[in-house]
């Protein structure tokens, strides 16, 4: 008997199963957080969750993972109440094998109680994953809330879902997360590109990625706690920067604190994105914002940022200048670069199909490098982009960090497919550790 009929032996009740993919931004990646336009690509290794309803008011949850590790399995008595679920999360012990499964399986089932008014008298979930470590959190709770949908015969309207998903991996994880990967694990096509513009998500027609060309993807090891704690404090550093340009230009401070209640930006500067604002106008308009700039002193001048979730940190010396830079010019890397993609030239062309490569890796590079400025990159992603760069004439065109903390690689053919798997070979043998390929 295999894991999952032995853990679902005992429980008659219909079986339900949903499936996820996981994605790569090809560009855009935190930028997105500034209402960038986010290239997502679904990548073939995904998340399959398999439910049945129970009748007791236990929530059991065993989880397989992508790094063949043994099964790990979380049983909860009388959590599936209503005030039970976010209670039930943070007692479990932080080093718990499977702790981060069952948290987006609470959260989930929280979303769903308040947002669809549906009602458990307990769950068993059985997940299965092939994903890579650090793109966890939109598939899993896409997969989740899909499978829970049927054994509860719910319907969802639009993008309702992976907005809901997205939720339910806040409410356990305590911070924010982009919508653009949850939108590709609900809407995303095998061997397409998905445009999401994050304002705060607007999703064109997906695109087929030109024939010939792949993009690869190398994820590293375990989630770094101090990545996440980067991440946050590039966030708040940048939405510094737009509450002082923002104010700088007119906008009332009651207008802000608005935005930052009801989540509405409609109606201020830029939308209240700085993806909006030009590179051009940028450094015409805005060369006075501080290079950096102490928590403590914002907080005296300028108060607070939009985004409840970027709290200013007194203490903190935040680089505003570069953080506030990055998003204005990522979104305009990533429109060239996905109009390139829309209008490729043929492989007949030969000078031209070779052309648009470079210039495609050349995008990339400026991302990663803008990336690394705000402070985002790891010295294990940095390793593996100068292994790109030292096999450029292998087919491998160009390489960049991503929001999640895996390397994503611009292949051309299946030489440079074979030269991906020679970076990530190589890396494990020089680093050790856990390395994975996926495309």
């Amino acid at each position: 008997m295999d894991d999952q009929e032995s853990f679902f032996a005992g429980n008659r009740n219909p079986r339900f199963t949903a499936t996820a993919p996981g994605s790569l931004d090809i560009m855009g990646g935190t930028a997105g957080y500034f209402g960038s336009l986010v290239l997502q690509m679904p990548m073939r290794p995904c998340i399959q969750v398999t439910v049945a309803l129970r009748n007791d008011g236990l929530i059991r949850i065993r989880t397989l993972d992508a790094w063949q590790n043994p099964p790990s399995e979380i049983v909860s008595s009388g959590s599936a109440k209503p005030g039970g679920l976010v209670e039930w999360v943070g007692n479990i012990p932080e080093q718990t094998p499977g702790g981060g499964w069952a948290a987006c399986v609470a959260g989930c089932l929280r979303v769903l109680q308040q947002e669809k008014g549906i009602s458990f008298d307990g769950i068993d979930v059985f997940m299965d994953t092939q994903i890579f470590v650090g793109e966890e959190a939109a598939p899993v709770t896409v997969a989740v809330i899909r499978a829970i949908a049927q054994a509860h015969t719910l319907a969802f309207e639009g993008t309702e879902l992976p907005v809901l998903a997205q939720q339910a991996a806040s409410l356990v994880t305590g911070r924010p997360f982009g919508l653009a990967g949850f939108l590709a694990a609900h809407l995303g096509e095998a061997g397409k590109i998905l445009p999401v513009l994050c304002q705060p998500g607007h999703v064109s027609d997906p695109f087929p990625v030109p024939e010939g060309l792949h993009f690869a993807g190398i994820g590293i090891g375990e989630p770094n706690p101090a990545q996440s704690d980067a991440h946050a404090t590039v966030r708040t550093a940048a939405l510094m920067g737009y509450t002082m340009l923002a104010l700088h230009e007119g906008a009332y401070p009651h207008e802000l604190q608005l935005a930052r209640e009801t989540g509405q930006r409609e109606q201020l500067l830029y939308n209240g994105y700085l993806a909006n604002i030009t590179p051009r106008e940028f450094e015409d308009r805005y060369a006075w914002l501080p290079k950096q700039l102490k928590g403590s002193d914002f907080t005296d001048k300028q108060g607070f940022t939009i985004d409840p979730w970027a709290e200013v940190e007194p203490e903190v010396t935040y680089n505003v200048w570069q953080a506030t830079r990055h998003p204005v010019y990522e979104h305009t890397r990533t429109q060239y670069f996905s109009l390139l993609l829309q209008h490729f030239p043929p492989r007949t062309d030969h000078e031209m199909h070779e052309k648009s490569l470079r210039q495609l890796g050349s995008w990339m590079q400026q991302s990663h490098e803008s990336h690394a400025a705000c402070g985002l990159c790891s010295p294990e992603t940095d390793a593996i982009v100068q292994m790109a760069r030292e096999n450029a004439g292998n087919g491998v065109y160009g390489a960049r960090a991503t929001a999640s903390g895996a390397v994503c690689l611009l292949c051309d053919g299946e030489k440079g497919l074979a030269t991906a798997h020679k970076i990530r070979d190589a890396y494990q043998r020089q680093h050790g550790g856990r390395v994975q390929l996926f495309e």
